[in-house]
């Protein structure tokens, strides 16, 4: 793998992870978020990212139908329906937080290596100009 290959692959991976940190922004902004009950509640996003040659695609942002939503008793609330329940959304706050970490890290590493390449070809540059 040449130098300017393996910064395009560690780019492609800073550009998810951080798709990825906007989506789980996202996510906990609208944790708490109640929905009317003629309206389907919001689902939680998640991301799914693939790998390829020339480092990481993002293929796409799907809803959380595996998680049921939260449904709380709370007659007097605006959204409450006729049973006095309202819906909110399948957000779990820590989990979210747990995924930020983890894609913080992961973007932390694909600066890592972006940074070692950048070094090394550098290092490589000076060679040249040594000679």
């Amino acid at each position: 793998m040449s130098v300017s290959n393996a910064m395009r692959v560690s780019g492609s991976g800073m550009h998810a992870e951080r798709f990825r940190m906007d989506v789980i922004s996202s996510n906990i902004a609208n944790a708490n978020s109640a929905t009317k009950p003629t309206e389907a509640p919001m689902r939680r996003q998640g991301v799914v990212l693939r790998s390829a040659e020339e480092g990481v695609q993002i293929v796409s942002v799907t809803p959380d139908m595996s998680t049921p939503v939260r449904r709380e008793y709370q007659p007097g609330h605006p959204f409450a329906d006729a049973e006095g329940f309202v819906n909110f959304t399948n957000i779990n706050p820590v989990f979210e937080m747990v995924d930020m970490l983890s894609a913080s890290r992961a973007y932390e590493a694909n600066l890592a290596a972006f940074n070692t390449a950048r070094t090394m070809a550098n290092a490589a540059l000076n060679i040249g100009r040594n000679a």
